[in-house]
């Protein structure tokens, strides 16, 4: 059985170098190899992995200025490494005698190429005049403390001119980079850590010249190793860093200290190193000990300096902020620990009357009201009765609502912000900014006392009834509209309507006290009832006899027309209970008013399909899709065409065919029946042209409404129509229901003698054989009556009653045309009472104009 281990991760390649460092300074170390060899096989070494990371970083990144400039530093500063890495491999290959030179030389390459690599990293600090003299003090001190370091430890003697150069140079050079890495290693830390490499390999180059100058032991040389591999390594790291993007480290701002102890702890060091293993000092050692007080001293003032400067503007920043939390309306408590006041603003004397002496020591509970302590002490707390929690740092607290108690015993409706500070060891504290909120609370719940009343009735207003529906959610209940038809103009110059008056105070008394009453618009009010589907409908027919009562008003009795749609609160959203409710009112405004109706699903089918025919009407004439159908009217005698109706169809592409029973209502809602009427005239006249020209002398039956007739343009427009087809007048047929005529009878009567005037005939459709009718017959001057078949009964005792119509039309000159006889019997019936023409299914189908043709081709000549 084998048994399956985890793979896992190959170490990287720093760990590998570091295992190899290692083992070639322990072999240089035991003399296994020559130490000069372990020393270059590891510089070298290491200055290969820097190399090939550094590369890899030119490889990469944006094609913006910031990723350009990194690329060329990358690459500088892997020549820089290069060069370090050459000159270390090529010591062996060099004389004894000028391994010393050659490591110099290589030294001064090296500085040179990473001082340019250096100046071109990304995110070089511009500084002030007072910082680049603070950084030139600090570059003074510590350059001064490691060329008195240098000088102290080299061996007694003459000093080789190289290692003088290499000992005065490098101090300088290694004090500017250690200065700027200890300034940027917050804000920069990739380039700090740039910084801190090349010290290290400039360092540990420096370090071979002065051993191979003085000729030290070879084993010695293994002390460059860690600073060469360590330094090329980091200034890779650094590099890389860099190149993402070099993120800050937010741990404030750098210390001072360093900058001031590092000087004076080199210098001792050293100091005591030299006393140690050498003795007394030079002349030039003691003044180079010397030299190093000055910058610390100049260092010291200045740090005295910023000290002042800072503790000035701590101060003149707190007497400001003083004032700004004096001056404020703004009370700020701080609470300790136990939630006890510790200290108030001058804001809690001023605006609320607390005083310093009276309040601090004292818990917040005592300043709370009794019915909100609890909420805002838990809320404190994080759970009642238990110790205070803490909020996590840099948490804000939602805003405390609460009543406060005031210095003369009142309360004030305030909020306060929390912020707690217990983290910061400068505060240690909870922290509440209270806001005095009283008068702002009492003007919104004014405003929203205004916005939910209607300012005439003093009933609630649509708002406020979308508001009350959405906190019942599911609650049961009825919501009922009621649509008052018959109230006047809601005010006018004598005041109120008393209509309105009245039917707002019967609203309110015949209600429940728990339910509401809004008004919706002029003549719609909603009630919201808790009573159940029963009790709602018994609620609407008594809101149905209140409404309904005769109401007097300064001309006399006002009577009010209501239809009440009631639909059933569950679950239903308030948009869709008002829609549902508006639907069933629309059914009872429809049947007639003075009803109560149910909101059921067949009302939202058809509201559907009325939205439907609203969209797609518009426009119809434009896109094509009215279409006309011809009936043919026949002489009952021979069944010969005498005559033809056109009938209207509309052939919706969405909706199907829709007949005009359906969608003339629309039309006429949307004021498009002028335009349709337009468009029927316009296209049965072409048509009647074309059927005349082939010799057919029929005339033409054309259905207008009674707007149409009512029209001012209706003659003129008809005149201009028949002279542009070139139709006669008397072969077309303007037909008007009966049942449209209203009580504008004289506009009626002008408009068909008009019509006549032209020599057009008129018909009077769907006559009812009842006596007004019998009488309003005589007034209007037609030609044709069309009469349906409902006065036409299966029984003979209708028949005298025909012969009546029949013969009234022929005393009047007025043609008879029997029409919708739907079979035999009707034809036989209308031809027994002497019915000349007839019209109907049983004699002829509505068909379009080129079936009529083949129909007609069946009679070889037709008559008027």
């Amino acid at each position: 059985m084998t048994v399956a281990h985890p793979l896992r991760r190959p170490p990287s390649a720093p760990v590998l170098l570091a295992l190899l460092v290692a083992l070639l300074v322990t072999v240089g170390l035991v003399d296994a190899v020559p130490p000069l060899a372990a020393t270059t096989m590891a510089g070298a070494g290491g200055c290969a992995v820097a190399a090939a990371r550094l590369f890899r970083v030119t490889a990469t990144g944006g094609r913006d200025r910031r990723a350009r400039r990194r690329r060329r530093a990358a690459v500088v500063l892997n020549m820089a490494v290069t060069v370090v890495g050459m000159t270390v491999a090529v010591l062996p290959l060099a004389p004894a005698v000028r391994r010393a030179e050659v490591a110099a030389a290589g030294l001064g390459a090296a500085t040179l190429a990473y001082a340019v690599g250096l100046l071109l990293l990304p995110g070089h600090p511009r500084l002030t005049p007072r910082a680049r003299w603070r950084r030139g003090v600090d570059v003074l001190g510590l350059g001064t403390s490691l060329i008195f370091a240098g000088w102290v430890l080299v061996p007694p003697g003459p000093v080789p001119p190289v290692v003088r150069v290499v000992t005065v140079a490098g101090a300088g050079v290694l004090a500017g980079l250690l200065v700027g890495a200890l300034a940027g290693h917050r804000r920069h830390p990739g380039a700090a850590r740039c910084l801190l490499g090349v010290a290290a390999v400039l360092l540990g180059l420096a370090d071979l010249v002065v051993l191979l100058a003085y000729r030290a032991p070879a084993v010695t040389l293994l002390t460059a190793v860690p600073l060469l591999v360590g330094g090329a390594l980091l200034t890779a790291a650094g590099m890389t860093r860099v190149a993402a993007g070099d993120p800050a480290v937010p741990t404030g701002p750098p210390p001072a200290w360093p900058r001031v102890t590092a000087p004076a702890a080199v210098a001792t060091v050293a100091a005591a190193g030299h006393l140690a293993f050498v003795g007394g000092f030079t002349p030039t050692a003691v003044l180079l000990g010397l030299a190093v007080i000055p910058p610390l001293v100049a260092r010291e003032f200045i740090s005295v300096t910023d000290q002042r400067r800072w503790v000035g503007q701590l101060a003149a920043r707190e007497a400001y902020l003083r004032t700004l939390v004096a001056g404020g309306r703004d009370l700020v408590l701080v609470l300790d620990d136990g939630l006890r006041v510790h200290w108030l603003s001058a804001a809690g004397e001023r605006w609320f009357g607390l005083r310093q002496e009276a309040v601090c020591g004292r818990p917040l509970a005592d300043l709370l009201h009794p019915d909100d302590a609890p909420d805002v002490l838990a809320r404190l707390a994080g759970r009642p009765g238990q110790d205070v929690a803490p909020l996590p740092d840099g948490a804000v607290a939602p805003l405390l609502v609460a009543r406060m108690r005031t210095g003369d015993g009142g309360w004030r409706e305030t909020e306060s912000t929390v912020s707690d500070q217990r983290a910061v060891p400068e505060v240690a504290a909870v922290v509440l900014h209270v806001r005095d909120v009283g008068d702002r609370r009492r003007s919104e719940r004014e405003r929203r006392r205004v916005a939910a009343t209607d300012p005439l009735t003093g009933l609630s207003t649509r708002r406020e009834l979308l508001r009350v529906l959405d906190e019942r959610g599911g609650t049961p209940g009825a919501l009922l509209l009621v649509d008052v038809h018959g109230l006047g103009p809601a005010q006018d110059a004598a005041g109120p309507d008393p209509l309105l008056a009245a039917t707002a105070r019967r609203l309110r008394d015949v209600v429940g006290p728990r339910d509401l009453v809004a008004r919706l618009s002029g003549e719609e009010f909603a009630v919201v009832t808790d009573a159940g589907p029963v009790p709602a409908y018994a609620l609407g027919e008594r809101l149905l006899a209140a409404l309904t009562e005769p109401c007097p008003v300064a001309t006399g009795m006002g009577r009010l027309r209501v239809g009440v749609g009631l639909t059933e609160l569950a679950a239903t959203p308030p948009q869709d209970a008002l829609r549902q409710a508006d639907l069933a009112r629309r059914r009872a405004v429809q049947l007639g008013r003075n009803r109560v109706e149910w909101y059921d699903a067949c009302l939202e089918e058809e509201l559907v399909r009325r939205l439907d025919l609203e969209r797609e009407l518009p426009g119809a004439a434009a896109r094509g899709e009215l279409d006309l159908v011809y009936q043919p009217v026949l002489a009952l005698a021979d069944r010969r065409p005498a005559g033809i109706e056109a009938l209207l169809r509309w052939r919706s592409p969405v909706l199907g065919t829709v007949l005009p029973a359906e969608f003339l209502p629309v039309a006429e809602d949307l004021g498009l029946l002028g335009e349709l009427g337009r468009w029927v005239l316009d296209r049965a006249c072409r048509q009647l042209a074309d059927w005349s020209a082939g010799g057919r002398e029929l005339w033409l039956a054309v259905n207008v409404t009674l707007a149409e007739l009512l029209a001012p343009d209706l003659v003129p427009r008809v005149a201009a129509v028949l002279a542009g087809h070139g139709v006669p007048a008397e072969r077309l047929v303007l037909e008007i229901a009966e049942s449209r005529l209203g009580a504008d009878l004289p506009t009626v009567v002008a408009r068909l003698a008009g019509l006549r005037s032209l020599g057009v005939r008129t018909a009077l459709d769907s006559f009812r054989a009842e006596h007004a009718s019998l009488a309003q017959l005589r007034r209007l001057p037609i030609d044709l009556l069309k009469v349906q078949p409902r006065p036409v009964g299966p029984d003979e005792e209708s028949r005298p009653l025909i012969d009546v119509v029949v013969g009234l039309g022929e005393r009047l000159g007025v043609t008879v045309v029997m029409a919708e006889l739907e079979s035999e019997p009707d034809v036989a019936r209308a031809t027994r009472a002497g019915c000349r023409y007839g019209q109907g299914f049983a004699l002829a189908r509505p068909a379009t104009a080129e079936r009529v043709e083949a129909y007609f081709a069946e009679f070889p000549t037709t008559s008027r």
